[in-house]
């Protein structure tokens, strides 16, 4: 199973992020949330501010470029095996930066991506 952290992650039920993180934990991965409120989904916790985290496979996106910037750094320091951008969340010079540290990048929908077994 891929250890993944969603950053985005909410409680609301009609955003993706809910549903990915419901879908990933149905799936059986390990899963860290980050968003800007607190709260739990599934069986999820979602912390407020970046925490510490070993060896994640998977960052997902569910947040626009102009807040991503302030997660550059956090999100290098992790050295995750692949960064997914799903809809919404692409960013050119995020990627650019990603891929220097030789990580992967996928823009897709984390959903199509489980329901399809292309995670």
């Amino acid at each position: 199973m891929k250890k993944t952290l969603v950053i985005g992650a909410t409680t609301h039920p009609e955003r993706y992020s809910f549903l990915a993180i419901n879908k990933l934990r149905a799936f059986g991965h390990e899963v860290v949330a980050l968003g800007k409120e607190a709260g739990t989904v599934a069986d999820v916790s979602i912390a407020t501010s970046p925490l510490p985290i070993n060896d994640v496979d998977t960052i997902t996106l569910y947040i626009n470029p102009r807040i991503q910037a302030t997660y550059y750094d956090y999100i290098l320091s992790l050295n995750p095996k692949r960064v997914i951008f799903n809809p919404g969340a692409e960013n050119d010079e995020l990627e650019s930066l990603l891929k220097t540290h030789h990580i992967k990048v996928q823009e897709a929908c984390t959903l199509v991506l489980l329901s399809t077994g292309q995670y």
